[in-house]
């Protein structure tokens, strides 16, 4: 099937001609250039109304000849006319033999106009805006504005601190009414919630009457507000964002596994948002994923061994692993495995290196069934269901062995269960059959029922202190990076994993988590020829691979 070809139109960029695809807008032209525009209503993902004025360039049109065809000048070019006029680069697409000036004398004082007028009614509340150290009417006021201000009036007064949404609260004398808002929620979220009233300076942003902004989506109208008019309740004044330190990673809640941004200081976490991925979650994110971290901080959190005949003394990781070993060795042909679909690739490789020389085949994965949304949230509510199949720790359905785990335990038939990152208890097993277990070794970092009943107790990390990979329900890999730092003797799953492997087969494996991962893709066809580097903050797909090995 042959694929259509875009056409291609000679655009001039600042004196030099370059060729665009048919469509291009004139502002991603000149992004592509390497020409930056200053803009406030323009969003890549949503449509340009044009609002904020701040993307004026000049634009020109070939000089045309009495026979209606460009006059071409001594470069072969055509001979630009220039318009009196600027246009908005955001709301025009590009057309055959278009030149576009970004810098000149002209745009230079279109833009320091837009900014005097933007900033006439403005509050003067930079120190305790949230926005501070993210605002594009900060850095814009001193790239293209005035020193100081023409206007002597009283500045209009508008509504403050409004509660608008579970989330959200609105300060309306800093919106500029680019509207991103607005159109966010119509066009991506198809709720009409956001408007505006009144006119001119006058113009306020508003609720729908009875309405709320409480979608589940609401919070990317902060990621997306270019000044602090939007802010949310969790993080407002919360943290300065110039203190934060901000790590790559993948959102765990589910099978989607969108890119995210973890911002962290001194060990804590603040605040999580959407880190673009066109092939995963565009720029969005959910409320409820990019909420749902402070379990990372908790005082609950696992932090010591516990081995059952010693709760009261202090273990070391040698001696814990010395114990966990023991133990697996004894209950050697029959022990089962429960682990979890949250757990990395790594960790799973692993977890079926360990299964197989312990003799392990009664294993499974706690499955997650959910109703999704359609959009980021997905019907899986495991992140790694896909990882769970490729190294054999599932069948095509989660949980279909989990009822014969549990009979085999309750006959004596399975006398020791290795857990990994799951509450066997919320899973089926009542507390008395795990009591009917020889060995019960557990590895975990939130306390739960099982926790208190194992006879091995490892403390592992959390989403946040990992690196490792996982593979989301579209067949793409991608990577974990660690935010923050475990707390007490907690270490990373897989060097847990690693040791015991070592300890019961008596041979020394990788020790970096590169090293595992090319361990991994060496053994996994699925995952030939690729590193943990080549991964890339981006993923990769194999989607393909998964479907010709499984």
């Amino acid at each position: 099937m042959s694929v259509l070809q875009v056409p291609q139109l000679n655009v001039q960029v600042d004196g030099t001609w370059k060729q665009f695809s048919k469509g291009t807008r004139l502002i991603e032209a000149c992004f592509q250039s390497g020409k930056f525009i200053p803009h406030y209503c323009y969003h890549p993902k949503l449509s340009s109304p044009g609002n904020c004025r701040m993307c004026l360039v000049e634009v020109g049109m070939p000089r045309m000849t009495a026979e209606r065809k460009p006059e071409i000048g001594p470069d072969h070019y055509p001979i630009i006319n220039w318009s009196p006029r600027p246009a908005i680069s955001c709301a025009q697409e590009i057309s055959e033999g278009m030149a576009v000036r970004t810098n000149s004398a002209l745009v230079q004082e279109c833009r320091h106009g837009v900014m005097e007028f933007l900033l006439i009614n403005h509050p003067l509340d930079c120190p305790i805006c949230d926005q501070a150290g993210e605002c594009r009417l900060q850095e814009f006021s001193v790239q293209y504005g005035g020193g100081k201000s023409r206007f002597k009036e009283e500045k209009v007064k508008k509504p403050k601190k409004v509660d608008i949404g579970k989330h959200i609260i609105l300060d309306d004398e800093r919106c500029i009414m680019c509207s991103r808002c607005v159109r966010f929620m119509r066009e991506i979220v198809h709720e009409n919630v956001l408007g505006f009233v009144e006119r001119g300076g006058y113009t306020t942003l508003s609720l729908y009457p009875g309405k709320r902004l409480d979608n589940n989506y609401s919070l990317n109208t902060v990621d997306i507000c270019p000044v602090g008019a939007l802010t949310s309740k969790e993080f407002r004044f919360k943290m300065r964002v110039w203190f934060l330190k901000e790590t790559k990673s993948i959102d765990v809640n589910c099978g989607t596994g969108s890119n995210i941004l973890i911002s962290s200081r001194e060990n804590q976490i603040f605040r999580i948002t959407p880190r673009e991925n066109d092939h995963v979650n565009s720029c969005w994110l959910p409320d409820s994923h990019r909420l749902n971290f402070r379990y990372v901080n908790s005082p609950a959190r696992l932090q010591r061994i516990i081995l059952k005949e010693k709760r009261s003394e202090n273990v070391d990781w040698e001696e814990a692993i010395r114990q966990a070993a023991l133990e697996l060795n004894s209950t050697r042909g029959a022990m089962a495995l429960l682990a979890s679909a949250r757990s990395t690739n790594e960790e799973l490789y692993l977890l079926s290196r360990l299964a197989r020389v312990l003799e392990i085949t009664l294993m499974d994965v706690v499955p997650r069934f959910q109703q999704g949304d359609g959009f980021l949230i997905s019907d899986d509510g495991n992140p790694n269901t896909w990882g769970a199949r490729l190294f054999g720790l599932t069948t095509s359905s989660p949980g279909a062995r989990l009822k014969e785990l549990k009979k085999a335990v309750e006959t004596g038939d399975v006398r020791g269960l290795l857990i990994v990152g799951e509450d066997a208890v919320a899973a089926g097993l009542s507390a008395d059959t795990l009591n009917k277990l020889h060995s019960l070794i557990v590895l975990d970092f939130l306390p739960n029922t099982t926790t208190d009943l194992a006879s091995v107790l490892l403390p592992v990390v959390s989403f946040a202190e990992k690196r490792g990979t996982m593979i989301n329900v579209k067949g793409r890999l991608q990577r974990l990076n660690a935010a923050i730092q475990p707390p007490g003797q907690a270490r990373p799953d897989w060097m847990v994993l690693h040791d015991l492997l070592a300890a019961v087969e008596s041979s020394q494996g990788p020790t970096t988590i590169e090293g595992v991962f090319r361990r991994m893709a060496q053994e996994t066809p699925a995952l030939a020829g690729l590193t943990l580097a080549t991964v890339g903050d981006l993923g990769v797909d194999i989607s393909r691979n998964l479907q010709l090995e499984t």
